[in-house]
């Protein structure tokens, strides 16, 4: 009987050991088996068989893992205060190194990330600093670099997520930010103004030149007018006859025999032309024109 118990309990205890000496890494892991403390191998995700009591097995995971920094205060080249944040993506490439080289890793990992950026940003002015996050994330991976393979990480990707000023000197950059916007105003606004009257006095004297050119071009129209008239009847008094002349002539002393006027100067060769005015239709006219004839050859002679 008391051989069955303790036949029982070997053959139990034989199943607890052969449990414990069964494990499984998972994917994207590595195991470490140390042996009586100290390290012996390294094996890969799959069935792991180890010695319990006197084996362990510690499980690393090769994954990619996020990380968030917490934000902490920098100081720049202009001796302005600045808070900052950082996050990151790492991954173990070694995980010998990333367990026994260092009693804490990422700590370690963190630490130097803020030493560099620590180091870059206070080679910047506040302002040259806030307006390059860019060029701080490229200089900032630059310099991590190869230095976290002796923790057995490699840093994928380093972001600085915000580059606060202090409450005071935002209140100042804020008030400054107001005055800039109010005086690019006042100089829109100004630029405007002249740009209208530019515009206004152009369009006047536009107008100016404008009717200028039309009452010049009028005036040219009308002396070709007035030419080409003058000339046309240059034509025609050169094409004219004698006895046109002497119809005008005649045309004139009767007009004037006409007229009220007492007093009638001719040329001395048109004297024998006299003669030559018709009569006037009535009586007082006939009176007149004598007297008329009178006065003139008195006046001949």
């Amino acid at each position: 009987m008391l051989m069955q118990i303790l036949l029982i309990v070997l053959v139990i205890l034989l199943l607890v050991l052969l449990a414990l000496s069964f494990h499984i890494v998972p994917q994207n892991y590595e195991g470490l088996v140390e042996t009586l403390g100290k390290y012996s191998r390294t094996v890969k995700a799959g069935f792991v068989m180890i010695f319990p009591g006197v084996q362990r097995i510690r499980k690393v995971s090769l994954a990619l893992q996020p990380l968030e920094i917490s934000k902490y205060r920098i100081i720049t080249k202009d001796n302005a205060e600045i808070t900052t944040s950082l996050t990151l993506n790492y991954l173990v490439t070694d995980s010998y190194k990333y367990f026994y080289n260092n009693t804490d890793s990422v700590e370690s990992m963190v630490q130097l990330i803020r030493g560099h950026l620590r180091d870059i940003i206070g080679r910047m002015e506040l302002n040259e600093a806030l307006g390059s996050t860019s060029q701080i994330n490229a200089q900032l991976a630059d310099a991590i670099g190869d230095l976290t393979d002796i923790y057995g990480i490699r840093v994928v990707r380093v972001n600085v997520d915000e580059l606060l000023p202090s409450p005071e000197i935002q209140k100042a950059m804020d008030k400054q930010l107001t005055a800039d916007r109010e005086k690019t105003a006042a100089i829109a606004r100004a630029e405007g103004e002249a740009r209208n009257i530019e515009l206004t006095t152009k369009a006047k004297n536009d107008a100016l030149v404008a009717t200028a050119k039309a009452n010049a071009e009028a005036i040219k129209t009308q002396a070709d007018a007035d030419a080409y008239r003058i000339k046309k009847l240059q034509e025609s008094l050169d094409k004219a006859g004698e006895g046109y002349f002497r119809n005008q002539s005649l045309d004139s002393f009767n007009q004037l025999a006409q007229g009220p006027n007492n007093l009638i100067v001719v040329d001395k060769d048109e004297i024998s032309n006299l003669g030559k005015i018709p009569a006037a239709k009535k009586s007082g006219t006939k009176a007149k024109m004598k007297t008329k004839k009178q006065r003139l050859l008195t006046f001949l002679s």
